[in-house]
């Protein structure tokens, strides 16, 4: 069964959606707690939330985050991503409730102390793979971060059992998810991966569902969500 994750994206304290993860493209969909909450009362196993400004390097939300773990941890699993770059950062996730926290600039930039926590914490930790062609994205997706297949392959050696795969051309942009982009990160490596990115229909997560068998095993819902091309209970149903 695909685990679905509908993403709440933090910027400025409000939710928001950006386009292909671009500073300043953000569209306001209000309070994050409300907007969790809203998916919980849908039927959401897990919730995906992201501080935008931490990953940006322009402040943090950290306490709204922290709350809505706390209002809602007893309901659903929280993933944390965004500007998780040091133990401190690390430890405030997963001390505020977080089941699994996803890193994305820390292992591009300090490969050593990404290979330390996932030693320590296992499937708690997630490596976000954010993409443009076969490059990394780095700095919320500012900056050039290396080799896609390079990087996989150290951090397979180093024990990652979950990455989370981003086109960055198609986040926010309701065209479709890169389903060749999830193929061949799922056919390099026996670690999971969760799909993100492009979502825009039912029949796109029945493709992505199609790629199980090679570890695909969750996709995260955005834009598709806030702009109501499905619900989330009808995505639920399909994947059930």
């Amino acid at each position: 069964m695909l685990t679905l994750l509908p993403a709440v994206d933090v910027r400025n304290g409000k939710a928001v959606r950006l386009r292909q993860g671009a500073s300043g493209s953000e569209t306001d969909y209000g309070s994050p707690l409300e907007a969790a909450t809203t998916w919980v009362e849908e039927g959401a196993e897990w919730i995906h939330l992201v501080d935008l400004d931490a990953a940006f390097g322009t402040g943090n939300n950290r306490d709204q985050l922290k709350g809505i773990a706390k209002e809602l941890g007893a309901r659903v699993h929280i993933e944390m991503s965004g500007g998780i770059r040091d133990d401190e950062s690390l430890d405030e996730a997963l001390d505020a409730g977080a089941a699994r926290v996803n890193i994305g600039t820390a292992a591009l930039e300090d490969p050593e102390w990404t290979a330390g926590v996932i030693g320590r914490y296992g499937d708690c930790v997630a490596v976000g793979l954010d993409v443009r062609g076969h490059t990394l994205a780095a700095r919320g997706w500012t900056r050039e971060g290396g080799d896609l297949f390079e990087t996989i392959r150290f951090l397979d050696s180093v024990g990652c059992e979950r990455y989370v795969v981003t086109d960055v051309a198609r986040d926010g942009m309701m065209s479709g998810p890169n389903i060749d982009l999830l193929r061949e990160v799922a056919e390099c490596t026996s670690a999971s991966v969760t799909a993100s990115g492009g979502i825009s229909s039912l029949q796109d997560i029945e493709r992505i569902a199609g790629l199980e068998a090679l570890g695909v095993d969750s996709a995260i819902l955005g834009k598709s969500l806030y702009a109501g091309a499905f619900s989330l209970g009808e995505a639920l149903s399909l994947t059930r």
